[in-house]
C-alpha cells in the first residue's frame, strides 16, 4: 500500500504523534510519499533511514497511490484537494487542528484509522466540487473548490453590489459585504456562519448565501448544481476579492466570472464508525441541550 502524506504546518505538540505515525507505518511496511516541504520540516524530528519518495504537485503523485493522508485541520484538508485534482485518489483527514469537520479523525483514533485502512473497514464518499470560469487566468491549474467560491469587498468599508444570474437570467443584486456559493460539503463552513442551511453531502445543489446583506429580506437560496451562476461586480473601488476555499485572487469589476459544478468529484474516506449525522452531533453539537 502506498500512502501520500500532506501537511502544511504542525506544532511542537504534534511531534510525538507524527513520530508515532511514522513508526507505525514502518512497522507495517507501508510505503509513503511525502509532500516535499513537510519532509523538510520533519527532518529535525524524524529519523528517516533513507530519503522517502517526495511530491510537490499532483503531477508528482504515482498513479498507484492508494490514499492521500491529510494531517492537520480542515484548512489542510482543503489544501489537499488541490493536490489530488482529478486523480481519483481517496483522501482521509486526520485532525491535528481544532474543529475537524472534514478532517474528522481525532488524534486518539489515529491507530484505529490505520487499522481500518489495512482491514478495509471504510467507505468512500463522493463529494462534488465547484468550478470557476473567468475571462482572465485565475487560480492556476486548480480553478475548483471543495467548500465554496466567494466574492468580497477589498480596500474599503463600503458594501459592494453583486449582480447575480442563474443560467443567464437575473436572480438578484446583492448589496452586501460579499457573496458565497457553497457546495453541500461547504454548507457547514463559511455559509453556515452566515446563516446558510446545512445540506447533506449527497445533495445535488449549490447554496447562495450573502455576507452581511444590506436588505434584511435577502436570505440564502438553494439552487440545482447543474445551473451556471454568473456575476457582475460594482463598487466604489477598483479591486475585489475572489476566493476558492482558502485561496484568493484580487480582481477588478471587468473580470467576468461564472461558477458551475466541476466535472469530477473528490473521494473522501470514511471509517465505518464515522458518518455525517454523527459528525453533526459531535462537532456542531446538533440538538445538544446544555441547560442544567
Amino acid at each position: 500500500m502506498l500512502l501520500a502524506l500532506y501537511n502544511r504546518v504542525f506544532e511542537e505538540t504534534d511531534i510525538p504523534l507524527l513520530q508515532h505515525t511514522f513508526s507505525f507505518l514502518k512497522e507495517n511496511q507501508l510505503r509513503v510519499i511525502l509532500f516535499r516541504d513537510f519532509y523538510e520540516r520533519l527532518l529535525p524530528h524524524i529519523d528517516f533511514k533513507e530519503p522517502p519518495l517526495l511530491f510537490q504537485s499532483n503531477k508528482d503523485l504515482p498513479p498507484q497511490t492508494d490514499f492521500m493522508i491529510s494531517l492537520g485541520g480542515d484548512g489542510t484538508m482543503l489544501d489537499t484537494v488541490s493536490y489530488i485534482g482529478n486523480s481519483g485518489i481517496p483522501v482521509i483527514g486526520i485532525n491535528l487542528g481544532r474543529l475537524g469537520f472534514l478532517a474528522d479523525i481525532p488524534e486518539n483514533e489515529i491507530d484505529g484509522a490505520w487499522q481500518g485502512l489495512l482491514r478495509g473497514s471504510y467507505s468512500i464518499e463522493k463529494r462534488s466540487l465547484i468550478h470557476l470560469d473567468s475571462n482572465v487566468p485565475l487560480f492556476g491549474e486548480c480553478p475548483y473548490a471543495l467548500n465554496e467560491f466567494t466574492l468580497h469587498r477589498k480596500d474599503s468599508s463600503q458594501m459592494i453590489k453583486i449582480h447575480t444570474y442563474l443560467n443567464g437570467e437575473f436572480l438578484n443584486t446583492y448589496f452586501a459585504d460579499g457573496l458565497i456559493v457553497s457546495t453541500p460539503t461547504g454548507s457547514t463552513g463559511y455559509s453556515l456562519s452566515c446563516n446558510g442551511p446545512v445540506m447533506f453531502p449527497q445533495a445535488s445543489v449549490f447554496v447562495i448565501t450573502p455576507v452581511a446583506p444590506h436588505n434584511l429580506n435577502i436570505r440564502p437560496i438553494v439552487v440545482p448544481d447543474d445551473y451556471v451562476v454568473s456575476f457582475e461586480l460594482e463598487g466604489r473601488t477598483d479591486q475585489f476579492l475572489c476566493t476558492l476555499d482558502s485561496r484568493m485572487e484580487a480582481i477588478t469589476k471587468d473580470v467576468q466570472l461564472a461558477v458551475k459544478k466541476e466535472d469530477f468529484e473528490i473521494s473522501l474516506v470514511k471509517l465505518d464508525e464515522h458518518n455525517f449525522l454523527k459528525t453533526l452531533r459531535q462537532k456542531l453539537y446538533w440538538g445538544a441541550d446544555n441547560r442544567h
